[in-house]
């Protein structure tokens, strides 16, 4: 037997609370009409017995002398003892006949009612059902992890509204938690893989520097240009260890307060070489953040030369720190705004990933260090690009609540 549906159930319900109290105030009403009325009509009977009774007592009294005065009342009486016998008999004829009539007009009454209650149950098991099965069907959604309708009809109380904007709230941070939780496990990976072929590379390196050295030192000199090219390899190797080691661990240390605006302006002068504009503009009232100095150091390093070669000689680079209002905190932002070439935004999705690289000679690893770091720090790491017009590299760092 297929079960019944919320809706049905509801429906049920407000009409069994609807009419209960209503059926049994008609069938009492009933019961009551149909015993009471004929107690009531059955009165008919004394009536016309006090009335003959006081037929004789009047032949009585007129059968003896009686006064003017006695003979005026006497009068009265008897008027207003026919007129009583007449109503009483009225009566009767309408009470002993009003059971049926009154039965008939409570079961209409009844039916009129059901109709009605029908209608208002319907009314209000749909206002209650339907939002209800719509944030039914949305937890589904929710649990599967697929978006939420962009558009719905409002129905329902105005509760339902807070409610669907609550669950549209839940569901962001839902889906914000899944994909920062993927996004954790995928960089945890890639850190590891990191450590393990930083620690592969080292392993080796130092020995080789040392025969090349040797070599360098020993070797006649038709092998030194052979002996460079070793040198030179062993060195980008060297640094290529360095990168997965450094890709391969996050900030270490506690903690400590950090100035932006001088750690911008310290690392942009030693970073740019001359010839190209910079432009270094922090605000009044930037205030410290905590992090570690050396790492975002290297980040914020990464970024300006990544906009020195993007710009070239003749380009321009403008190093912003100031206070922003960032999803409704207080923040520091950080951003180096460069007039290079800029990126296709095909490539510019994929800038942060791990080995992902569109240089030649390149690793892949700077960008994502960069966002590691920024990551590391509780921050946010935004790209702006247009190709033509450069490209803009934001940090943003909330500040702790107060």
């Amino acid at each position: 037997m297929k079960r019944i549906g919320f809706r049905g159930r509801l429906f049920l319900i407000l009409l069994f609370f609807a009419l209960l109290p209503s059926l049994v105030l008609t069938v009492a009403w009933a019961a009551t009409t149909w015993w009471a009325l004929p107690l009531v009509g059955s009165s008919a009977a004394a009536w016309d017995s006090a009335a003959s009774t006081g037929a004789r007592a009047l032949r009585v009294a007129h059968a003896r002398p009686l006064s003017r005065a006695d003979s005026a009342a006497i009068a009265t009486h008897e008027e207003t003892l026919k007129q009583s016998q007449m109503q009483a008999r009225r009566a009767s004829f309408v009470f002993q006949r009003a059971p049926v009539p009154a039965a008939i007009a409570a079961v209409l009454a009844l039916a009129l009612l059901l109709v009605v209650a029908s209608r208002v149950a319907g009314s209000l098991s749909r206002s209650l059902s339907r939002p209800l099965n719509e944030l039914m069907g949305w937890t589904e959604r929710i649990v599967r992890g697929a978006p939420l309708p962009d558009e719905t009809n409002a129905r329902g109380a105005p509760e339902f509204d807070v409610l669907r904007s609550r669950m549209r709230e839940m569901a962001t941070e839902l889906e914000s938690g899944r994909r920062s939780a993927l996004e954790a496990e995928r960089l945890s990976a890639f850190r590891e893989t990191a450590r393990q072929v930083a620690h592969e590379l080292k392993n080796p390196l130092t020995p080789i520097k040392f025969a090349v050295e040797r070599l360098r030192r020993e070797s006649s000199p038709a092998l030194r240009e052979s002996i460079d090219v070793l040198a030179t390899e062993t060195a980008r190797l060297e640094g290529l260890a360095r990168s997965f080691a450094q890709f391969g661990r996050l900030p270490e240390g506690p903690p400590a307060p950090v100035d932006l605006g001088e750690l911008a302006r310290y690392t942009a002068r030693s970073s740019v070489p001359d010839g190209v504009m910079l432009e270094v503009r922090v605000a009044d009232d930037v205030p410290l953040i905590s992090g570690h100095h050396d790492a975002l150091g290297r980040a914020l390093s990464n970024v300006i030369i990544n906009a020195v070669e993007a710009s070239g000689s003749s380009g321009s680079i403008v190093v912003d720190v100031g206070r922003v209002r960032s999803n409704g905190r207080e923040s520091v932002e950080l951003s180096v705004k460069d007039s290079g070439v800029g990126i296709s935004s095909d490539r510019l999705s994929r800038i942060w990933e791990p080995y992902v690289t569109f240089k030649s000679g390149g690793t892949g690893l700077g960008l994502a260090i960069v966002r590691q770091t920024v990551l590391a720090h509780a921050g946010e790491v935004i790209a702006e690009s247009e190709p033509g017009r450069g490209t803009t590299i934001r940090f943003i760092f909330p500040l702790p609540s107060t």
